[in-house]
């Protein structure tokens, strides 16, 4: 069957097989390998994006089921070379070590101050609740996403 999904803005067409999950589409078609593919039981969260949005856990979306549906990947998140605030949390507050869940995590986070543009603590845990993380305690993930909430605030909104 052929699919177009519109990935970053940009329509990607493809003749696919029905069961193609969305993650293997984005890595393979676009060669957009940002997204991570983890545990292949939906358990890790390394490759969530975002539809529509909201981030879902591109391994147990098909394909094809995300026609008509505006994905955003963690590629999408940089403009013209200057990091999303999420990003930039990361890097200034250590919030990753080995980088696996980080693409994940992030998209995760970047929904979430989409929604919530001032989290608590224990809302920043429950929204990435669904993302393992095996190097680190969270600590620093926690205060990654604070430090883009308040940097964030103080800037002009981005698109």
């Amino acid at each position: 069957m052929e699919v177009t999904i519109n990935i970053n803005g940009e329509p990607v067409t493809r003749e696919i097989e029905p069961a193609l999950l969305l993650v293997h589409f984005i890595r393979d078609t676009p060669g957009l390998t940002g997204t991570h593919w983890g545990c292949d039981t939906s358990n890790c969260g390394a490759c969530v994006v975002q539809m529509d949005g909201l981030p879902v856990k591109s391994c147990t979306v098909l394909a094809a089921m995300a026609e008509g549906h505006e994905i955003r990947t963690i590629e999408a998140l940089s403009i013209d070379g200057v990091l999303d605030p999420v990003q930039q949390g990361f890097h200034e507050e250590h919030g990753l070590q080995c980088g696996f869940c980080t693409p994940g995590m992030i998209m995760t986070a970047r929904a979430l101050l989409d929604a919530n543009p001032d989290p608590t603590e224990d809302e920043i845990r429950t929204a990435i609740s669904g993302a393992i993380c095996r190097c680190t305690g969270y600590s620093n993930i926690v205060r990654a996403v604070r430090w883009a909430a308040e940097h964030e605030a103080a800037q002009p909104r981005r698109s």
